[in-house]
């Protein structure tokens, strides 16, 4: 892992995320791309009338200042820490800057998001998993020595997740964590019979070519058996595939995933499917 994206909007949240990149990036020898987002218009940045260009330039010079200050930490000494800074609050530009620099991973401070708030705005977290198309580590709480022995994967087993499981292989053979897989039994028209979840489950382990053992658990709902199963196997973190769907789709249809890594307590990744 060479490069890791923390978004930084100087919270005690992205500080979070910052110390979990920081514990990744001494394991692995990996640079830390430090990106912080503006709250700048277009018209602030180019209007020649009511907001001279001069302010804008002072705007950017105390958040560069601000910026070096908050990154002026103890844990971070001897590490590579590449600040970036964008104009624009656009959460779409974290995965360019992915893009742009090969980064492997998003780690991400988040404070979850309930009720009104979560389906009007959503949180910032949601947003970057949303378009991310690199692994994103969403961070609740502060973490002291950050590490990996159990990582929960939860999957309905379908095909199109074929790719998501590989990521996450991966991801838990770099930590080198044991990767335990689920199946979310539901309730209602989505329930399966064991026998037929076990078809869906050995047909997705034959096309992976991997011997995995994968637990069936019961719940009420998809994101309450993820949780309520992570709890009790004591994990130290979540994985989980996600569509990144958006708009109408979004709102109408939502993302597990998106749900998982707003409640849940400890670590969530999601990988894009």
């Amino acid at each position: 892992m060479k490069k890791i994206i923390v978004p930084i909007d100087f919270s005690e949240q992205s500080e979070n995320a910052l110390k979990v990149a920081a514990a990744l990036a001494k394991k692995h020898g990996s640079e830390i791309l430090a990106l912080h987002m503006l709250e700048l218009n277009q018209a602030m940045l180019t209007s020649s009338e009511g907001f001279h260009p001069e302010q804008t330039v002072f705007l950017l010079k105390m958040a560069e200042k601000r910026f070096n200050e908050f990154l002026d930490k103890p844990y971070l000494k001897g590490l590579t820490i590449t600040p970036i800074i964008k104009h624009f609050k656009v959460f779409s530009e974290v995965n360019e800057v992915a893009e742009q620099h090969n980064a492997e991973l998003i780690v991400m401070g988040s404070h979850g998001s309930d009720g009104l708030k979560e389906i009007f705005v959503g949180s910032n977290a949601e947003k970057v998993v949303r378009n991310a198309e690199v692994p994103v580590l969403v961070i609740k709480n502060e973490i002291p020595n950050f590490k990996v022995d159990r990582l929960v994967f939860a999957s309905d087993f379908k095909l199109e997740n074929l790719l998501a499981f590989q990521k996450a292989k991966a991801f838990a053979d770099m930590l080198s964590a044991k990767l335990d897989l689920v199946f979310i039994n539901t309730p209602g028209d989505n329930f399966l019979s064991t026998t037929d979840a076990y078809d869906t489950i050995n047909t997705f382990l034959r096309k992976a070519n991997v011997a995995y053992e994968v637990e069936i658990f019961n719940d009420y709902s998809i994101e309450r058996g993820i949780l309520n199963y992570s709890e009790n196997c004591k994990a130290d973190a979540i994985g989980i595939p996600t569509h990144g769907r958006k708009g109408l789709s979004h709102f109408f249809i939502g993302s597990i995933g998106e749900d998982v890594a707003n409640h849940s307590k400890i670590p969530v990744v999601t990988f894009k499917i």
